[in-house]
């Protein structure tokens, strides 16, 4: 049985919890700080240190799907995607984590608080290529991830960073844990592809359809599901003509509809033309 962790635990010998950075649907990250590190003189030995929440850590197979998280996204060397450093378990306590970097700035979610018109088109843009960008090479990896959302997507002066892969899958590799969606329903209903709830398996077009709810969002300063299901979302206010029917597109509740792909979009919101037919 694991033992619960709190503020001021050192973990692995080696890890000294200060504070809790975020809870998810899944796991608790920690700001730690790494004292191996600091004993040798490096002068940014601050890190975020990941585990499962209590409701999975009793799960038979919970360390598992946590080190198919870190397998997924520790391939990953994008400036737009947060970095992995290392798994490693605290056989005291029974518990398993990982330590990645200690990103900072501020969580979109938040960020979109403050701004409940949206962003205007000369600040859209920018952030919106930016995510695009760094979900492009996230496919291009062969990895999906799962769950974009405003809530995983870190908004800093250096940029956009795209974290949590805790519900990411491996195209490219086999073998590695799933999480089963028959026994936990993680998605966030306002940004899951329908089909998603619906019972399919994950798809990269079902994160074309998160990524799209996301710059809409952005764009018009409310959710896209605020709507009828049958009727089409506006277009935002602050988002161009020329390139509202690739966002459009991204955002059809039909997954045979929706075939326009991540680097398409971002080409359609750069100013490139997008053809919507064949």
């Amino acid at each position: 049985m694991t033992t619960p962790l709190r503020t001021g635990d050192l973990i692995a010998g080696r890890y000294q919890l200060e504070r809790v950075l975020g809870i998810g649907g899944m796991g608790v990250v920690y700001r730690a700080r790494d004292l191996l590190h600091e004993q040798f003189g490096e002068p940014c030995s601050s890190v975020a240190l990941k585990v499962l929440g209590e409701c999975f850590s009793e799960c038979p197979d919970a360390h598992v799907l946590l080190y198919s998280e870190f397998s997924l996204a520790r391939s990953l060397l994008h400036p737009g995607v947060v970095r992995m450093f290392g798994f490693d378990v605290d056989t005291r306590r029974q518990s398993a984590f990982f330590t990645m970097e200690l990103m900072h700035g501020m969580p979109l979610d938040r960020l979109m608080l403050e701004r409940p018109a949206g962003f205007g088109w000369h600040e859209w843009q920018p952030m919106a290529l930016q995510l695009l960008d760094a979900l492009a090479y996230v496919h291009g990896r062969g990895v999906l991830h799962g769950d974009v959302k405003p809530g995983n997507v870190m908004v800093a002066e250096a940029g956009i960073r795209l974290f949590d892969f805790g519900l990411g899958q491996s195209q490219a590799v086999t073998g590695l844990p799933g999480l089963d969606r028959h026994r936990i329903s993680a998605w966030t209903p306002a940004y899951a592809a329908p089909e998603l709830l619906s019972g399919a398996q994950l798809s990269a077009t079902a994160d074309v359809y998160g990524v799209a709810c996301v710059l809409y969002e952005m764009a018009q300063g409310r959710r896209a599901r605020e709507r009828k299901l049958t009727q089409a979302p506006d277009r935002p206010r602050q988002l161009p003509r020329h390139c509202w029917s690739a966002l459009r597109a991204a955002m059809a509740m039909d997954p045979t509809q929706r075939t326009i792909t991540v680097a398409e979009v971002r080409e359609a919101l750069s100013g490139r033309s997008w053809r919507w037919f064949a």
